[in-house]
């Protein structure tokens, strides 16, 4: 069975247990839109610091509730990762990145998919760059990484 069919019947019976009305759509192509996001978020931060994003997106899959029952409803959350809104630049960057641009991140996203690379946020479900003050939910959340530009807090 693929990874991803695995996730989908995974983050789908998690969901139902947590009362989510959602469930993963497999007909989505949910690495697609994780690898848009890591993309989006840290393509200048290389590997690792991709895979950090991704880290992240996975913890709120697994988490669920609020944060979405699949990968795309936690990416496409409004305001969550900025890369989706409207207002930023790289929302056209993502949305009309090609294949080859999206090789490395579509990579990384697959595996940390697939339970192939291991979580270096130490279970982090919200990170800010370093280049930002300090969001007000920095507050109320522990400091559990640093990766590249990034600061990560679960």
């Amino acid at each position: 069975m693929s990874a991803i069919k695995n996730l989908a019947i995974a983050t789908g019976v998690y969901a139902a247990a947590l009362g989510v009305k959602k469930a993963l759509d497999s007909t989505v192509d949910q690495a697609d839109y994780m690898a848009r996001t890591i993309y989006g978020e840290a393509r200048g931060e290389g590997a690792k610091g991709m895979q950090a994003v991704a880290n992240v997106i996975m913890n709120r899959v697994k988490k669920g509730g609020w944060y979405g029952a699949s990968i795309k409803d936690v990416v496409l959350k409004p305001w969550q990762f900025s890369c989706w809104n409207d207002n930023d630049p790289n929302k056209a960057i993502i949305t009309n990145a090609n294949a080859a641009q999206l090789k490395q991140a579509r990579e990384i996203a697959e595996k940390v998919i697939a339970g192939e690379l291991p979580d270096i946020t130490g279970g982090a479900t919200h990170y800010y760059a370093k280049s930002i003050s300090a969001p007000y939910w920095t507050k109320s959340m522990k400091k559990v990484a640093t990766v590249g530009s990034h600061y990560f807090y679960a």
